[in-house]
């Protein structure tokens, strides 16, 4: 079984790929806005993730604990997958 964090990141490049993005360097402290990705595509990959992954931590969240990078996003998923 894949990690939450390999889901999350197979995702991102997958949506990348069929929306003709170019992603950056998927790290920890890239900033989502930096990402390469658009509103479509997040939208795209939390409807996703809460197919695959069974939980949308969205429908929960507050503003002050919405993810601002890469890590806080898998990070996100992960306590939510919990």
């Amino acid at each position: 079984m894949m990690s939450v964090r390999a889901i999350v990141l197979s995702q991102f490049e997958s949506v990348a790929r069929e929306q003709g993005k170019v992603l950056t360097a998927l790290t920890d402290g890239t900033l989502l806005l930096e990402s390469g990705l658009d509103s479509l595509c997040f939208a795209i990959i939390v409807a996703r993730l809460e197919d695959a992954l069974g939980v949308d931590p969205f429908e929960t969240a507050t503003d002050e604990k919405f993810p601002v990078t890469i890590g806080d996003f898998v990070e996100f998923y992960q306590n939510a997958a919990r």
